[in-house]
């Protein structure tokens, strides 16, 4: 059996010659379509297991407070003290999101923008991370609440998921979800800001994969004009063509896992790309019938970049292990425990518990819903961090990428 000699650092200066396993020259010319999955499995192997968390700074009230010049300078401090502590107990990986409310920084603040992520790529590489970046997201609120977002103080309802009082997440069931994407004049800043982004970065191995949009389809999101966007974000990236995969999430019901609805976004996610990004916060079973139903459906690498929803039974005892096992990196939803307070419940579970549904009498409120790291920087559980530890280490010490991927 083949086995890592070091720890993540030797992992990590490996993946930097992951053109050797795909050349460069391979990618230089357009393409019109996803990788195959042998290039795909081909590049999955290369890599170290990926495990981490979807992240922002603990005083970020919101993405735009992420970004935004405002407060950047101590935030950056506090950006370098919680990923020193996810570098020790042994994450390799961020999900980092811009979205809107990211593309809003670059619209007011441009040069900063893209000064402030490559200061975050050069954080992260220090602390021995990579990024998965997400572009496009229609998890969104509707149109009559809407507004673009704008830089400057930042707003945080206490109390509520997201930091939001009015949330997507349950507030407006039935509703169209409504994003910049959807006005014209907006809609080509946004995409003009995802070709800079990928074609900057194309080559770039601080960068893991593209995760081109969040839940295609969420908010109600599937008229045609809404599927357009996820093809043209695809088509665009095609033309760049970066040496990283490129995927979409599929995230909730039949995951994309139909050859026939060709006009639903969440299935053209799953046809476009080239390893799969998928969401899950059901609890242990169900994640075990899931993995099962993706690797028949789609053949291809998995990551399961949404998890961890204690209240929902979906925890790090079971989860973390099996994704592990199994080997299908993982990153949790959250990692310090901060204003935009996504340890409270989504709206929508505090509707069914208020209603006296038989899924609202499921949930267990005496936990947190995301979230490792209390704001003191001591953990919600330290028996969560010392699993994680371990299975971190067993992965740099003894993950086998050939044999654990095999059995995907």
């Amino acid at each position: 059996m083949k086995r890592i000699v070091s720890a993540f650092g030797v992992c990590f200066a490996a993946c930097c010659l992951v053109a050797a396993f795909l050349p460069f020259a391979a990618f230089a010319a357009p393409r019109t379509g996803p990788w195959t999955k042998e290039q795909a499995w081909k590049w999955y192997r290369a890599q170290p297991w990926m495990r981490g968390c979807n992240y922002m700074p603990a005083s970020a009230a919101n993405r735009v407070d992420q970004w935004q010049e405002l407060g950047s300078e101590e935030r950056f401090k506090e950006v370098e003290r919680e990923l020193a502590l996810a570098e020790s107990i042994g994450f390799n990986t961020l999900r980092i999101i811009i979205e809107e409310q990211g593309f809003a920084v670059w619209y007011a603040e441009h040069d900063g923008f893209m000064e402030r992520f490559e200061r975050y790529l050069q954080i992260m590489e220090r602390h021995k991370m990579r990024a998965i970046v997400v572009l496009g997201n229609d998890c969104s609120r509707p149109k009559e609440i809407w507004s673009f977002p704008k830089t400057g103080p930042q707003p945080c309802d206490w109390g509520y998921h997201g930091g939001r009082k009015r949330s997507q997440h349950g507030s407006f069931p039935g509703a169209v979800g409504y994003t910049c994407m959807d006005d014209p004049g907006l809609r080509e800043r946004f995409f003009a800001m995802c070709e800079e982004v990928m074609t900057k970065y194309r080559a770039d191995q601080r960068i893991v994969f593209w995760d081109l949009w969040n839940e295609p389809g969420s908010g109600n999101r599937r008229k045609p004009e809404h599927v357009a966007l996820v093809r043209r974000i695809f088509d665009l990236a095609w033309k760049i063509n970066p040496v990283h995969p490129l995927a979409a999430d599929v995230w909730t019901g039949h995951y994309g896992m139909s050859h026939d609805d060709v006009n639903n976004p969440q299935v053209l996610a799953g046809a476009m790309s080239d390893i799969i990004s998928y969401h899950c916060y059901d609890d242990y079973e169900a994640q075990v019938r899931l993995l099962s139903k993706l690797r028949r459906f789609y053949g291809r690498p998995l990551v399961n970049t949404e998890w961890l929803a204690r209240i929902k039974h979906n925890d790090v005892f079971t989860a973390y292990p099996l994704y592990y096992v199994e080997g299908v990196g993982c990153t949790c939803w959250g990692f310090v425990a901060g204003k935009y307070q996504t340890y409270e419940p989504w709206e929508g579970m505090w509707n069914e518990i208020e209603k006296g549904s038989e899924i609202g009498k499921s949930y267990d409120m005496t936990k947190w819903f995301h979230d490792l790291y209390r704001p003191s920087l001591r953990p919600y559980d330290p028996k969560e961090i010392e699993l994680i530890k371990r299975f971190n280490k067993m992965a740099d010490e003894d993950f086998t990428h050939a044999d654990a991927r095999t059995r995907q």
